[in-house]
């Protein structure tokens, strides 16, 4: 698959799930988490007996959880380790499939938490010789409601199994959840709110109504092969949509109002360079590996400041370069002192073309506050200092806590 030198996250991860251990990993997106337990899991069940399920992986999302099932069949193709990915969104036949695979016995399965709880009340799921549960971006799962599915599942799980814990960010309700589910684990801390040192950050100061002309405009002025828009929600994916499609932009929608087969074919397009533009919400912010994207536009700032991290890491992946641009309003200029509070400088504001209209003149307003401060104090992280931009190259801190 062209890997000859591990990351940084593998470089730390693989040896913990080697060895049985319960890990909770702080790593951002792109730093290859996936590998770092996919790879131990996949040899620990080669040397185990095969025929029940041994790895359950949990992931917030249809499109994480097919990616991951992508990984495993190239990793694992000379192993003979079978997988299936569990997710809505599909018509009966495939929840059938899905049925009649985990009856069958398959040693890894991706599910989301619905889709899987929907299997396990109708008997389908069986993990009474599991040995190993994965919690792929944790924090998005959480932020996504699936607390209590989490913990309904886990309730169905051996107790005595290895639990390994990845999220981008670690909020204190991730901290109750892996102190509840994770026993005595290894700690695996990587710098994750710095973005990547090749991204562009730029923003531009706008009027709500300045916003999809100027999108236009960028798109227009310089050719970008590979393009994501962020929106914050889906009436505003279709908005922007209607607009662009009518200018020479190949341009697609990416909301949940498409059935599965159609979200499949759009991400198919887009990774295969037969569509330029791609819009959509935070739920292709993570977890959705293309290289080559050039531009990466927030029509809205995030709320929090580090959905904006994972967001722009969507470019300059594989030490590559790209551009963020994030549009700012009036009322968003708070969201904007606090990403620069996370990132620990300012994002230049760019000029306004002409043909746009005036700049917009904002009244000054005062952050609220760092988000940075409370991030993690219950799990103990070393690293006090301060870290550079490109901090996905920092060496990372790794102990043992107690039941932490």
């Amino acid at each position: 698959m062209g890997y000859r030198e591990p990351t940084l996250i593998q470089q730390e991860a693989i040896p913990v799930v080697l060895n049985g251990l319960d890990l909770i990993a702080c790593a951002q997106t792109g730093t290859g988490k996936t590998a770092s337990y996919l790879l131990p899991v996949l040899n620990n069940i080669s040397k185990s007996e095969k025929g029940f399920t041994h790895t359950l992986i949990l992931a917030p999302t249809r499109e994480l959880a097919q990616q991951i099932d992508q990984q495993v069949e190239g990793l694992g193709y000379f192993t003979g380790i079978s997988s299936l990915a569990v997710y809505g969104g599909g018509d009966g036949i495939v929840y059938s499939q899905q049925q009649r695979a985990m009856k069958e016995g398959v040693e890894i399965v991706i599910a989301t938490p619905g889709r899987l709880i929907a299997h396990i009340n109708a008997g389908a799921f069986k993990p009474e010789h599991l040995q190993c549960l994965v919690l792929d971006e944790a924090d998005r799962m959480l932020d996504m409601g699936f607390f209590d599915d989490i913990m309904r599942i886990i309730s169905y799980l051996p107790k005595k199994r290895q639990t390994v814990l990845f999220s981008a960010t670690m909020p204190p309700r991730i901290r109750t959840l892996a102190r509840t589910i994770l026993k005595n684990p290894s700690q695996i801390n990587l710098a994750v709110s710095q973005p990547a040192e090749g991204i562009d950050q730029q923003v531009y100061k706008v009027l709500d109504t300045q916003k999809i002309p100027l999108i236009s405009l960028l798109l227009q002025q310089k050719e970008y092969k590979s393009v994501i828009i962020f929106a914050s929600t889906k009436d505003k994916v279709k908005e922007i949509f209607k607009t662009l499609k009518k200018t020479k932009v190949q341009v697609e929608a990416f909301h949940s109002d498409l059935e599965q087969a159609e979200r499949e074919e759009i991400m198919l397009a887009f990774r295969n360079r037969k569509l330029q533009v791609l819009i959509g919400t935070d739920v292709i912010s993570r977890g959705i590996d293309i290289e080559g994207i050039s531009l990466v536009i927030n029509f809205d700032a995030p709320s929090d400041a580090e959905d904006y991290i994972h967001r722009i890491g969507r470019t300059a992946r594989a030490e590559t370069t790209g551009t963020a641009i994030t549009l700012v309003n009036e009322r968003d200029q708070r969201k904007l002192l606090s990403i620069e509070a996370l990132i620990g400088r300012e994002v230049q504001v760019m000029p306004l073309p002409p043909e746009i209209g005036e700049q917009p003149e904002f009244k000054a307003v005062r952050a609220s506050g760092n988000k940075r401060k409370n991030r993690n104090p219950n799990l103990k992280f070393k690293n006090k200092k301060k870290k550079p931009a490109g901090g996905h190259h920092q060496k990372p801190q790794v102990k043992k806590e107690g039941n932490n």
